[in-house]
């Protein structure tokens, strides 16, 4: 075997296991040994640079450097920010959330990626790629945030006290056997082949394929799905609408919860707690939603109490984090393409805690902007609870 082949063969196996300063030391050290032209040929052979070979030589003969470090103290390619003092500054100036809004910021409407904040650095004068940019970025402590769902808006000063007034309700009736349920409208849903955010397991290079926009489909429609959640038994129900999300669907939807799951549950029950938000078809600022109820009150023979959320907190609602939660997992992935899948998927919903849901179509219509008359609110037997009565009332059999 040739001395080419041989320091080459010794090279590929040695090399991956040594240091910087050893590889050096073993190349200048093949040089030696091997005399006139050792350093060319050793080069050759391992890829070295003659530049290099040549200091291990030179460090052969000397003991200066300590034995835990591969160059001189101060070796290297220095640091950018070493280099350039001021790049630092002039990045913590186009990321920092109070300079981005100015105006004047030349990224004030553009994307804050790794590239257009290089490409601003260096028409500041800095000589900066986009991967520098990165490093300097997670040195700083950034790094990539999604939007946070966190802003309620403005508190309302009794909040807490809401809370705690809704707490007791449910305390009271749940000690009693009574049914409390928690109600609210999920996301509406285009039907037709429509993208359904999530993942789904399919065979690898083969997604379902669905529609590029997603304009309605008018002879498909839409799904609207009101859930009432039982808390006590973990028990759900939804009915999807076709038509409009009003009060009188809302109502519609409680009635037939209790005449399919309610009464049979709660035989000997004759009051209601219903926990509901502020808004949407159930608010309580709807006249109609009173009526409504007031009509499902004289039909049913029980009494209905109704605590409302404080505004801006609906996502506090049990029904969000208990039923529609998982609602949504169970047909990620999926697309919607009909009211009959809508139902089924909801319908096959289920936990581990043992959750269990029921899922109706319903194709009634519910034409919106209903008048009612403060004559017909007056007929409502309501009685408003002595802390604020607007959102805490029960309406009672006339």
């Amino acid at each position: 075997m040739d001395t080419y082949t041989l320091l080459q063969n010794r090279a590929t196996m040695l090399f991956p296991h040594l240091t910087e300063r050893q590889r050096r030391l073993s190349a200048a050290a093949d040089a030696r040994t091997i005399g006139y032209g050792g350093i060319s040929q050793v080069a050759r052979a391992t890829g070295m640079s003659r530049a290099t070979i040549a200091r291990g030589l030179a460090e052969l003969d000397a003991d200066d450097l300590p034995a835990d470090r591969s160059r001189q103290p101060g070796g290297g390619r220095k640091k950018l920010r070493d280099l350039d003092a001021c790049v630092v500054d002039d990045l913590q100036a186009l990321v920092d959330p109070d300079t981005r809004g100015d105006p004047m910021s030349p990224l004030r409407w553009t994307c804050k990626s790794t590239r257009q904040l290089a490409a601003a650095l260096t028409a500041k004068g800095h000589t900066i790629g986009y991967t520098k940019v990165a490093e300097l970025l997670h040195e700083l402590g950034y790094s990539l945030q999604a939007n946070s769902k966190t802003l309620e808006g403005s508190n309302h000063p009794d909040r807490n006290e809401q809370f705690y007034y809704i707490n007791r309700q449910v305390t009271r009736h749940t000690r009693r056997a009574l049914p409390v349920i928690s109600v609210d409208t999920k996301k509406k849903e285009l039907i037709g082949q429509y993208h359904n955010k999530g993942r789904e397991v399919q065979p690898k290079g083969t997604p379902e394929e669905v529609n590029v926009h997603d304009f309605i489909d008018t002879n498909l429609g839409k799904a609207i799905p009101y859930g009432i959640y039982d808390i006590t038994n973990n028990l759900g129900w939804v009915s999807v609408g076709t038509d409009h999300d009003t009060a009188a669907f809302a109502v519609e939807s409680i009635r037939r919860w209790w005449n399919a799951m309610g009464k049979p549950l709660y035989p000997e029950a004759d009051k209601l707690l219903i926990c509901a938000d502020s808004g949407g078809s159930n608010s309580y600022r709807t006249r109609l939603w009173k009526v409504e109820l007031q009509r499902f009150v004289d039909d049913a023979g029980i009494d209905v109490t109704v605590c409302h959320l404080p505004p801006g907190t609906s996502k506090w609602n049990k029904i969000e984090h208990r039923l529609f939660s998982y609602i949504s997992m169970n047909w990620r992935g999926k697309p919607l393409i009909s009211h009959e899948v809508v139902v089924n998927l909801i319908a096959a919903t289920t936990t581990t805690k043992g959750l269990k849901v029921k899922a109706k179509l319903d194709t009634n219509l519910y034409p919106t902007k209903v008048e009612v008359s403060k004559e017909e609110l007056e007929q409502v037997s309501l009685q408003p609870h002595t802390f604020h009565g607007e959102w805490n009332y029960t309406i009672r059999g006339r």
